[in-house]
């Protein structure tokens, strides 16, 4: 055979395989986010944030971990106009229920501290109608979805993800756990709203710390503000930003 060209340019090498909430995994989320068109400028008045949680009773130990972190979203927006967020959350026997938007990280974190995780089915469908019915009265730069399961019908919870879609608020799924199911529905879920999915480990709070933070300062300052998140996540994605104009 010829000997091959050295100047000619080596074939990328074939990616190998990436286990759940890997750095990749975060890094290939976060450039996903950092090429999404603005949700809105930098202002005054504070982003808005649906953050809905599966309280199932699977969830306790993910629920503290999700308590734990919930002030550094607003710690990140500060200086955005800062972030209002409402929890929702379902549990049990057909109960969902939302907080108004707050602006102040310590009352989310004791309103979530005031929830214990109780058995029962998965209530998807209702966070997303909520975040329809709010971004209907007032723009809702984003929701957040955390949870480990899907027991509902995926085209009904498409269908309501595309409404969100349509009016500009896209939905990030985090996935806890390896279960492809629930991997297959939240990212069906994420890809027609316009969002974005992650995996993360239940043990890796880090990486649950970065996704939150990344998409608090989305929903607060858009595509700009995450250029300017100080970390080695947000370097990594400034770079990546395309250019005004461009689709993504």
């Amino acid at each position: 055979m010829p000997a091959s060209d050295p100047t000619m340019p080596r074939p990328p090498a074939p990616p190998g395989p990436k286990a759940p909430g890997s750095s990749n995994e975060v890094a290939a989320f976060l450039d996903k986010v950092a090429r999404m068109p603005a949700v809105r400028a930098a202002s005054a008045r504070p982003g808005r944030l649906v953050f809905a949680v599966d309280a199932t009773a699977s969830r306790q130990p993910a629920w503290d971990r999700a308590c734990a972190l919930t002030g550094e979203m607003f710690i990140a927006t500060r200086d955005l106009g800062g972030l209002a967020v409402s929890l929702a959350y379902w549990r049990g026997y057909l109960e969902f229920a939302a907080t108004p938007f707050l602006t102040d990280g310590l009352e989310l974190a004791r309103r979530m501290s005031t929830v214990t995780c109780l058995g029962g089915q998965t209530q998807i469908l209702r966070a997303l109608r909520f975040a329809l019915a709010e971004t209907q009265q007032e723009k809702v730069g984003a929701l957040v979805l955390v949870g480990d399961a899907v027991e509902e019908d995926v085209d009904a919870l498409c269908q309501a993800a595309g409404e969100l879609g349509l009016r500009g608020t896209p939905v990030f799924c985090f996935h806890e756990g390896g279960n492809a199911v629930a991997g297959n529905a939240f990212r069906q879920v994420a890809k027609v709203s316009g969002g974005a999915y992650a995996p993360f480990d239940s043990s890796a709070a880090e990486t649950l710390r970065e996704l939150l933070r990344a998409v608090a300062v989305f929903a607060a300052g858009g595509r700009g503000a995450l250029a300017r998140l100080g970390g080695p996540a947000a370097a990594r994605i400034a770079g990546q930003l395309p250019a005004p104009g461009r689709s993504r």
